[in-house]
Formats: structure tokens, sequence, C-alpha cells
């Protein structure tokens, strides 16, 4: 049969160029499914929020650093809470009590307690040193004892304790004028013990 047309393809021509598609198209394929846009868009997604993260991380200002502890003489009082006893003429010793509080901050150590004149000494118990936490008052007894009678002071308002006192911040000796009631009862003790008549 003779006849004029198009010439058609051969007998395995559209197998061959399928499988050669089909091959050449697998892999844009495989490389186009969603679940490979959602493994890069979390990659993606991971870079950017650790590099916003180490930019705020190195832009974030740091805390200012915490305030010191108050200074020791700030935070202590000592009061004077009686009991002065009253030795009889020519004793040389005498007691009295006085409260050591602290107030706020950290714990305080009391390291010495002592008193100006050089007729006078004093001991206090508990021993020096020891702590004095916020909340927690210390009672000290303080005994004096008179060392020259003639040398006593005679003013009502004299001797004032010193206490040293140390904490985080400072080492710091402090005057503690005790007030009053103190000062009278000091003066009739140390007229008690060192009358007048006997001071030349």
């Amino acid at each position: 049969m003779n006849a004029i047309g198009p010439v058609e393809p051969g007998e395995d021509t559209y197998g061959r160029d399928n499988t050669h598609d089909r091959i050449a198209a697998a892999p844009r394929a495989a490389w186009r499914t969603p679940r490979h846009h959602r493994t890069a868009l979390a990659a993606a997604a991971a870079v950017l929020l650790g590099a916003a993260g180490l930019t705020l991380h190195l832009t974030r200002p740091e805390p200012p650093p915490a305030p010191p502890p108050p200074w020791p003489s700030q935070s202590v009082a000592v009061t004077y809470t009686g009991e002065m006893s009253r030795p009889r003429a020519g004793e040389r010793n005498f007691t009295f009590a006085v409260t050591v509080t602290h107030e706020a901050g950290p714990p305080v150590s009391v390291r010495r307690v002592a008193q100006p004149s050089a007729a006078l000494s004093v001991h206090a118990s508990p021993a020096t040193p020891f702590t004095v936490k916020s909340g927690t008052p210390r009672k000290l007894i303080i005994t004096m004892h008179i060392r020259e009678c003639g040398e006593v002071p005679r003013n009502a308002g004299l001797p004032f304790l010193e206490v040293t006192l140390r904490n985080a911040r400072a080492n710091e000796r402090q005057s503690y004028i005790l007030g009053p009631e103190y000062a009278n009862d000091l003066s009739g003790a140390l007229t008690a013990a060192c009358p007048r008549t006997r001071v030349s």
C-alpha cells in the first residue's frame, strides 16, 4: 500500500521517551515535595531565630550590680537596758546591761567593746567577737572595773561605749552615748565606789 502522509514514530519511540522523561523528572519531583518545603522552612526559621537571639543577647544591657550592704554603724544600735549594780565604797567592779540590735542587712560581727577613760576598763559577756543577726538582738552584760578612783570621770555623760563592728562592707569603730538614764546610773555607781571624800 503506497500512501503519502506524515511519518509516524517507530514502535519503541514513545516508550523510550516516556521512560527518559520519567527518570529525568523524578529528582525534580522529589525536590519539590511538601515535606521538603516544610523542612527547608523550619531550618530557615531556626537560623533566623538563632541570629535574632544572638543579637538580643549581645545588645541586652547588663543588669546593674547589687548595692553594697550598709555601713555596720548604720544598721546596729546599742541601748542601755538598766540593771546597773551599786558597788559599796572601795569595790572596784560593777555591772550593767546593754542590748545590741541589728536592724537589716547581712550579719554584723561585734569585734570589741571598750570605753575611753584610762581610769576604767570594761569586759563584755558574751565575749567578743560575736555575731548579731537581723531580728535577733543580743544582750550584753558589761562589767566595769575601776582602775583608779582619783581619775574616774565625774561628767555624768561619760564614759560612752566604743564598739568595733565589722560586716561585708567595712570595719568601723563607733561611739555609743547610752542616754541620760545610763549617765545617772553610772554616776551613782562611780560615786558609791569612789566617794568624793576619798578623791584627792
